[in-house]
């Protein structure tokens, strides 16, 4: 008891899971919310792929992507996102001058869909390029990124040398800026610039003609060391995010942590027997200002520090909206759980955290969450899974969902263990490793559909000696079956395939066939035209390797798709007469 009000588990709602019916089509349909925000793009191999396409120059690394939500075009969106932060020990040429004036600051961000794949298989990409351009309704107004994650050494704004902003065209052509915020701190005259150069130990800020007074010194620019140093009396999480605010303004999201090693009866984990997700800190990314705001009022040792710091932790209601959107039930909460694992050659801590939106079983709408699965201790088979909800008045809320005791849930490991008995994967994995590319297997995915679960497997492929890997097939797997598909929708559509479509007013055209039938009901001729012409290039490329099965496969389609395109243009001139 005394440990689960320490770490605040004493108020999770628990609710029974009925006997699941089969899942049909019907089931599908109506959890299209949850379909269409599955996470196909692991974050290691979406990293990898946006530091190919969307560095831009050596100088740029993206350090970390991050989950998030936004309404995109009127639709609730779950998206991957990476800010671009400079990266002065890149630079070919590291002077003074270069790495202390001239570039100070990162620029933008990198934002897609977690589920959207190109004909190629690379990420659809949101929000690209340089300056950050954006074809949704996201907008970026201030892309400068002078406070980031990899920010660690100071810089000098403001000052008689322009900044560089971003390059432009192909050449060595760049764009110059100037600082316009209020970050850091003023220099003054010669003795302010003689502090300066023995706070730094660099002789060449006293003698700097550029550095002159009404210039600016920015220091402590690393996000985390940041906010640690303006908040020394909590803990942080590992996992800074950041957000693009309705004006267009980039900020740092941070969650901090309240702790303690004396609650009484209570048990400890990694040296603590106490802790609240108390504080949310809100870091500008242009001029470093730092926000602080009481997310549990609840809290003692909370409530006693922001009593003896009048005014640092504000109340959450000061919060702008547009920010408190953005919050997220953290995610190191939940490491003091043991997770199920995947494979014997899984080493990651938690393979199964994922944040999903989703709609819980028994609610009407989809929200954003974080979820996880659990199975019994030295079993495979799963019992139940825990959410924690983010969205509105809802945040913050545990439920577990139980299954129930006489019935037997397949475990990730299990599921994992049928996959590799399917022959159709491990031909097709196998004949991919021997074309001189490498498979990469992407993390198991648990998604909850109604009462049951089903498992999404992404696999991509990274030729040999590239770095770009490129998703190619969609593993699906439901209780005893397994089927594998170049797009989610197709798998699904061939999983539960004349499972319940009777009872669905908008049906999958009746002469679908087996191959390419779909779930996207609203494809139109030339979309069909699209995919055919792509399945045609699939089909060349196999019979230039010699590969006659997927020849046969792809040709396969290309009929398949054909015939549909028929249907479709014969019932349009039925309409048109």
């Amino acid at each position: 008891e005394a440990t689960r009000r320490a770490w605040k588990l004493d108020n999770v709602e628990i609710r029974d899971l009925g006997d699941a019916s089969p899942l049909t089509m019907r089931d599908i349909e109506a959890n299209q919310g949850t379909i269409r925000n599955v996470r196909l793009w692991d974050r290691e191999q979406l990293l990898q792929t946006f530091g190919q396409l969307q560095e831009i120059r050596t100088y740029y690394d993206f350090r970390s992507v991050d989950d998030d939500r936004y309404w995109i075009n009127g639709e609730y969106r779950q998206v991957l996102l990476s800010p671009r932060e400079l990266n002065t020990s890149a630079l070919s040429t590291r002077t003074f001058i270069n790495e202390r004036l001239t570039f100070t600051h990162g620029m933008g961000l990198t934002l897609s869909p977690v589920n959207q794949v190109t004909p190629e298989g690379l990420p659809h990409l949101f929000v690209q390029d340089l300056p950050p351009a954006s074809n949704v309704s996201l907008n970026i107004t201030r892309p400068e990124i002078y406070y980031g994650e990899l920010s660690n050494d100071y810089v000098f704004v403001g000052t008689g040398q322009p900044e560089f902003d971003y390059p432009v065209g192909l050449g060595d052509s760049s764009a110059f800026t100037s600082y316009e915020g209020l970050g850091g701190i003023e220099v003054g005259g010669f003795w302010q610039k003689a502090l300066l150069s023995m706070r730094f130990g660099s002789l060449k800020i006293l003698l700097s003609q550029d550095i002159v007074r009404g210039s600016r010194v920015q220091y402590h620019r690393n996000v985390m060391r940041r906010a640690e140093k303006a908040l020394p009396f909590l803990s942080w999480d590992s996992d800074p995010y950041m957000v693009i605010t309705e004006d267009g303004r980039l900020k740092w999201l941070i969650d901090a942590y309240t702790v303690s090693a004396r609650y009484p009866y209570a048990a400890r984990q990694a040296g603590i027997n106490y802790m609240r997700n108390s504080v949310k800190v809100v870091i500008d990314a242009y001029d470093g200002d730092v926000k602080a705001y009481l997310s549990d009022a609840e809290d003692p040792i909370a409530l006693t520090m922001a009593s003896i710091f009048p005014g640092v932790l504000r109340p959450m209601s000061e919060m702008p909206e547009d920010l408190r959107a953005h919050i997220r039930y953290p995610s190191d909460f939940f490491r003091a759980w043991q997770f199920p694992t995947q494979s014997a050659q899984d080493v990651s801590s938690d393979p199964f955290l994922r944040h999903i939106i989703m709609k819980l079983p028994g609610e009407t709408t989809e929200e954003f969450i974080v979820m996880t699965p659990f199975t019994p201790k030295g079993k495979h088979n799963l019992t139940a899974w825990m959410v924690a909800r983010n969205d509105g008045d809802r945040y913050g809320q545990l439920l577990v969902y139980r299954f129930p005791r006489q019935s037997l849930v397949f475990g990730p490991q299990q599921v994992v263990d049928r996959i590799n008995q399917n022959t159709e994967v491990s031909r097709q994995v196998t004949l991919w490793d021997q074309a001189g590319s490498q498979v990469k297997r992407g993390n198991l995915l648990v998604i909850p559909i109604e009462a049951s679960l089903v498992y999404v497997q992404p696999l991509y492929l990274q030729a040999e000696g590239g770095r770009i890997p490129e998703l190619k097939r969609v593993i699906v797997a439901y209780e005893n079956q397994v089927v594998m598909e170049e797009t989610l929708e197709e798998a699904l559509s061939v999983l539960f395939r004349g499972t319940g479509l009777e009872d669905v007013s908008t049906q999958l055209v009746p002469s679908a066939p087996t191959a390419t039938a779909s779930v996207e009901l609203d494809l139109t001729v030339g979309d069909l035209v699209l995919r055919a012409s792509d399945h045609y290039d699939r089909a060349l490329n196999a019979q230039r390797s010699g590969d006659w099965a997927t020849y046969g496969r792809e040709i396969q389609q290309v009929g398949d798709l054909l015939r549909r395109i028929r249907d479709l243009s014969g019932t349009n001139s039925s309409e048109n007469q």
